[in-house]
């Protein structure tokens, strides 16, 4: 049985945000880059442990996540699709969300939290590796149960009503520019360390029912 999910809110947005490039040189692996260096100058402005530029970070790291839908939706709408691409989106993902961890977790190292601000951005970081291999592979479990047929339910990720998991990154922005980034960053790398294990347990059980 197929389990079908609304489609996102902002992938919605990016959907026609994107045709005007449907027509232009631009590729969908260049979208992807370019949002990946969003993401990282955004997280290096968190890093700098200063409220402005905690600020400007905060505001382009959500931009990032933004743009994120953008490849996607330039490869369907231009029928364009590679390894390289399929590739190179979780890995730009993985590293935007693994730099985000890591620099807030230093960026933070002189407040509350101390030297427990690094940790938790380490743990954070780690988190998004890992997820990014365990997504990698509930894709390919997906796939081989697909082709052969099996009847047993899909797996998805996370969400409701046309938002999901990730969506509570958006969060990040207002959170901050009002100045309570330190109060959110600990629940923030707590669920990412949550979310990495929910892809762990969806992973061993795709694996079980091939």
């Amino acid at each position: 049985m197929t389990i079908r999910h609304p489609i996102p809110w902002d992938q919605r947005a990016a959907r026609v945000l994107v045709r005007p490039l449907v027509k232009s040189p631009v590729t969908p692996n260049q979208l992807t880059v370019a949002t990946l260096a969003v993401a990282l100058g955004g997280s290096a402005l968190l890093a700098q442990g200063e409220a402005v530029a905690a600020n400007w970070g905060a505001g382009l790291f959500v931009l990032a996540r933004f743009l994120d839908h953008f490849d996607g939706e330039l490869a369907r709408q231009k029928k364009m699709s590679s390894r390289l691409g399929y590739y190179l989106d979780y890995l730009s993902g993985a590293f935007s969300y693994g730099a985000f961890f890591l620099c807030i977790g230093i960026g933070l190292r002189d407040g509350l939290l101390g030297p427990w601000a690094m940790v938790l951005g380490a743990a954070g970081c780690a988190s998004a590796i890992v997820s990014m291999f365990t997504n990698l592979g509930i894709d390919k479990a997906s796939t081989s149960i697909a082709a052969a047929g099996n009847a047993g339910d899909a797996t998805g990720y996370p969400g409701l009503a046309g938002f999901e998991l990730e969506d509570g990154i958006y969060l990040i922005a207002p959170i901050t520019w009002m100045g309570w980034l330190e109060y959110f960053f600990i629940p923030c790398g707590i669920g990412a360390a949550a979310y990495c294990l929910w892809t762990c347990w969806s992973l061993l059980r795709l694996r079980r029912t091939r």
